[in-house]
């Protein structure tokens, strides 16, 4: 029998092209995304809180791309990227940089496949911490960027 996060866990699905997270509605939550023309996450102001969120892909991308970036251009965001390459048994690993603001999922190379997995937490004033598990293919890319 499928899992139904929705209903077992009070995920939230999102659907629509953009949402802006909110401690109040989102904190300790899945949010599942669920739109294969990708939806733009932004998250609240980093001030150490503590509150994490969760994200896990349920349909793949194919246009456009998910991305996860903070809300302002003074918060960044530490941690690392795992993804699945496609040619054999291997793993191509990835940093932030110093200034990385955006998590971008491409539904390719920077991953954003069915199953990817997201966790941000709100770690210190200014900084989320990220970990970041998908399925890639084609040439493996780094996931994050300084965008916002």
């Amino acid at each position: 029998m499928p899992h139904n996060y929705v209903s077992a866990y009070g995920a939230n699905s999102i659907t629509t092209s953009t949402v802006t997270v909110t401690a109040a509605a989102y904190a300790g939550q899945k949010l599942i995304l669920d739109r294969a023309a990708g939806i733009v996450v932004t998250l609240p102001a980093a001030t150490g809180s503590g509150n994490s969120y969760e994200f896990l892909v349920v349909t793949s991308v194919t246009s456009n791309s998910y991305k996860i970036q903070v809300a302002n251009s003074t918060d960044v965001m530490v941690g690392t990227a795992i993804l699945f390459a496609d040619g054999g048994d291997t793993v191509v690993g990835f940093a932030t940089a110093s200034t990385s603001d955006t998590l971008t999922m491409d539904g390719s190379t920077q991953g954003g496949l069915l199953g990817a997995r997201v966790v941000v937490t709100d770690a210190k004033s200014g900084v989320w911490h990220v970990t970041y598990v998908s399925d890639a293919s084609s040439t493996e890319a780094s996931p994050f960027s300084a965008a916002v």
